[in-house]
């Protein structure tokens, strides 16, 4: 593959830079007897892009008004569920991985910009939502949330955002996310894209991209 200068590394949070929520959700469903990615199918499949989880996402719900429009689909599904329980239990079990701190902070010692681009939600009031990701923000030099900018991944225009904030060309950027689809949308746009399962494997690639993209 052939080198090209990088200038930016672009960092999804969510199943990155933490704990991967996909896990989480999965040991939710055995736990609660609920059948195998019911969850997914509940996000996807009432009301597609305008369901509650992408209007929690994109700011247009509360959270409050999330549980109550999620809970309601969770029932026409079949199943009993609380929908508060489960995000209440996904923020507290979020964990920030070290080794991915450790590498955002590797990629500014080498000169180069870096961003967080997530979809996410404000948990609690805009202030404490704020107050708890401030030590995280400071380590990048773009932070861009779903729920502050009301576009979510995979939309294009949410990867043309953060490279705008961060001064650089798509072509000039890497990114690195857990989900295909928004990698394949990074990739269209000219980025080059990185799929984090393994976060070990997942730096290893980001290290020789950064190493063949070298003066």
């Amino acid at each position: 593959m052939a080198s090209v200068k990088v200038e930016a590394v672009i960092f999804d949070l969510g199943g990155v830079v933490f704990d991967s929520p996909l896990e989480f959700i999965r040991d939710y469903e055995r736990r609660h007897d609920l059948p195998e990615h019911f969850i997914a199918r509940i996000v996807g499949g009432y009301g597609g892009t305008d369901g509650p989880w992408h209007r929690l996402e994109r700011g247009e719900l509360s959270l409050s008004g999330f549980c109550e429009q999620f809970d309601a689909d969770i029932r026409a599904a079949g199943e009993n569920v609380s929908s508060a329980d489960l995000m209440n239990e996904m923020a507290a079990r979020s964990r920030l991985r070290p080794s991915m701190l450790e590498a955002i902070r590797g990629v500014r010692t080498r000169g180069l910009k870096v961003a967080a681009l997530t979809n996410n939600w404000v948990m609690g009031t805009e202030h404490e939502h704020d107050a708890r990701l401030e030590p995280l923000r400071v380590e990048f030099h773009v932070f861009v949330e779903s729920c502050k900018v009301g576009m979510r991944k995979p939309d294009p225009r949410i990867y043309e955002l953060a490279c705008q904030k961060l001064d650089v060309e798509p072509s000039r950027a890497v990114f690195l996310d857990d989900m295909g689809q928004n990698l394949k949308v990074a990739k269209s746009l000219g980025m080059t894209t990185i799929k984090v399962g393994d976060p070990a494997v997942a730096l290893a690639e980001l290290e020789n991209v950064l190493l063949r993209a070298a003066p």
